[in-house]
């Protein structure tokens, strides 16, 4: 793997990127099932009642606005958030793994990371495509490494840094695959996203990956699992009935030892976002799960919002 130094990551991202007094940024991803899925506004304003001041999304929401930033801008500036970024997926290309499509591919990410610029942000977090029956082959991840590499080559030139995301049920999703992805994409065109809750849910230990990434970490997504997964999964979780029984909670429930990650990142002094993400909340609000895991953020973790 390549680690980024805290000196590498400095040269990366502009200055105006540590004005904050705070060396983490809090946000929150907020397309929650349960009564934010369909309503991004709702969700803008209950995270923003909450506490929050970014907010993380995917573009699917925004497609109007493509030639209309500005517009989009005047939204979320009347509620009072910022982007942290803005994701990628329908309608773009996201078939990394297969070439023929890569220069659609390319073409659609260029255009996002140029949107994203209009609000500030600094990255681009994007998934790598659904799944497929057979998992991902060897050639699958070749073909994906020299797709990250070239886009993350092509937003570095306009000043976005691309952070590729582990997600169950994606083609990017257990170990052997980030192992591979981070050996083969260079730092400086490729960071990564930890998603403590599918990290944990792939059988990987999200503390031990803290340590082995360090700096090569864009941004956390933060979500808690079952006790009974502390340490990682010890088997593969089929994709559950989301609503019925989600594998994901707020921050607390105690499947992942947060307080060991920010020990490391202290320790290192690593600086990025860390945005809640709770993909569905059954048994409450998600404004209410929002606040949940915003209270352990300000409480446990002793993190500022």
């Amino acid at each position: 793997m390549h680690p980024l130094t805290r000196r590498q990551l400095l040269a990366l991202l502009p200055a105006a990127a540590f004005a904050a007094d705070s060396r983490y940024t809090v946000g929150i991803t907020t397309n929650t099932r349960g009564g934010w899925e369909s309503d991004v506004w709702l969700s803008f304003r209950e995270a923003r009642e909450v506490g929050y001041r970014y907010v993380e999304s995917f573009i699917h929401y925004f497609t109007d606005y493509w030639e209309k930033p500005e517009e989009l801008r005047k939204k979320i500036d009347s509620i009072g958030v910022k982007f942290t970024t803005i994701s990628n997926g329908a309608p773009m290309e996201t078939h990394f793994e297969d070439p023929a499509k890569h220069e659609k591919l390319f073409a659609d990410h260029v255009k996002l990371g140029r949107f994203i610029k209009h609000f500030g942000c600094r990255h681009l977090k994007i998934n790598l495509g659904p799944r497929r029956p057979e998992g991902t082959s060897a050639a699958d991840l070749s073909h994906m490494a020299r797709a990250c590499e070239e886009t993350g080559r092509q937003l570095r030139a306009i000043g976005i840094r691309l952070a590729i995301h582990a997600h169950m049920w994606n083609q990017f999703e257990n170990r052997r695959e980030i192992d591979y992805m981070m050996e083969h994409c260079t730092p400086e065109n490729v960071g990564f996203v930890l998603d403590t809750g599918h990290i944990t849910m792939a059988g990987i230990d999200p503390v031990e990956l803290t340590r082995t990434l360090g700096h090569r970490i864009v941004e956390f997504h933060l979500k808690d699992t079952a006790p009974e997964n502390k340490g990682g999964a010890k088997s593969r979780l089929d994709r559950p009935d989301m609503m019925k029984h989600p594998p994901f909670f707020p921050l607390g429930k105690g499947g992942v030892d947060f307080p060991a990650i920010k020990a490391y990142l202290d320790k290192i002094g690593w600086r990025g976002f860390v945005t809640v993400e709770l993909d569905t909340s059954p048994f409450r609000t998600p404004k209410e799960s929002a606040r949940m895991s915003f209270d352990y953020i300000r409480d446990t973790l002793r993190i500022k919002a």
